[in-house]
């Protein structure tokens, strides 16, 4: 299979070259080279085992890096923490747990931004999030265990958004939610970029909600990527099982 590359047109902030990692001696990922520019959105699309959540770990540095580079906002971070990297405005989102459950909205939300030690800063976050997320206000002394599917998914983001990450890392958004939730939730992924001018990397089972919202797909297989292609062009193909 032939990687069709999309071409750059601004300067990536996060940009991995020749990527290998895994678990041990054994490799999940094998010379995987991927980029997100400022405000962009990227899927990486693939099934249960492809290498997508190995990929945001060893992006974030809580996974060991076996050979190859990655660089966020011109610097090599290698060597970095996962805590250096959070500082450095990356966050992620992982697909099973992503709330705390037994803590209320309030609590959850305080967690996000436990690097900002101004009451006020985070107050003022708190309330970005609720005009974000208005059923969260609703709710905002709630156990977050009690929630829907939907609604813990919002409260995940908004965790995420306390922090202002200036790339924020999806694991598999749709999972444990409705169809119907499905879609307003991407469109929301899609407008908090927007707005914000904040990139995301989202990881994702589900083509249709995420060839809807992004810019450029990534196709991983066996630990491999195998096509690279804009958003437009993912929306009008027609077969992926052969690259699946």
């Amino acid at each position: 299979m032939t990687n069709q590359t999309v071409e750059r047109a601004v300067k990536p902030l996060l940009s991995g070259r020749g990527i290998t990692a895994g678990y041990g001696k054994r490799h999940v990922l094998s010379d995987v080279s991927i980029h997100v520019a400022p405000g962009e959105v990227v899927g990486v699309l693939g099934h249960n085992g492809a290498g997508k959540t190995t990929l945001l770990k060893t992006l974030i540095r809580i996974r060991p890096l076996i050979s190859g580079s990655i660089e966020f906002d011109g610097e090599q971070v290698e060597r970095n923490s996962s805590v250096q990297m959070v500082r450095r405005g990356m966050s992620i989102t992982p697909a099973e747990q992503p709330i705390f459950r037994d803590l209320t909205v309030d609590q959850n939300l305080e967690l996000g931004a436990s690097g900002i030690s101004d009451r006020a800063e985070i107050r003022r976050r708190t309330e970005e999030v609720f005009e974000i997320f208005p059923v969260l206000a609703d709710r905002r002394t709630a156990i977050a265990g009690r929630f829907s599917g939907g609604q813990q998914r919002q409260l995940s983001l908004g965790i995420a958004l306390m922090a202002h990450p200036r790339l924020m890392m999806l694991d598999e958004p749709s999972l444990g939610i409705s169809p119907a939730v499905v879609e307003a939730t991407f469109r929301t992924i899609r407008e908090l970029a927007q707005e914000r001018s904040m990139s995301v990397l989202v990881v994702e089972q589900n083509v249709k909600a995420l060839t809807a919202i992004a810019d450029r797909v990534y196709v991983l297989r066996n630990g491999a990527i195998v096509l690279e292609e804009s958003g437009a062009e993912a929306q009008q193909r027609q077969v992926w099982w052969d690259l699946f």
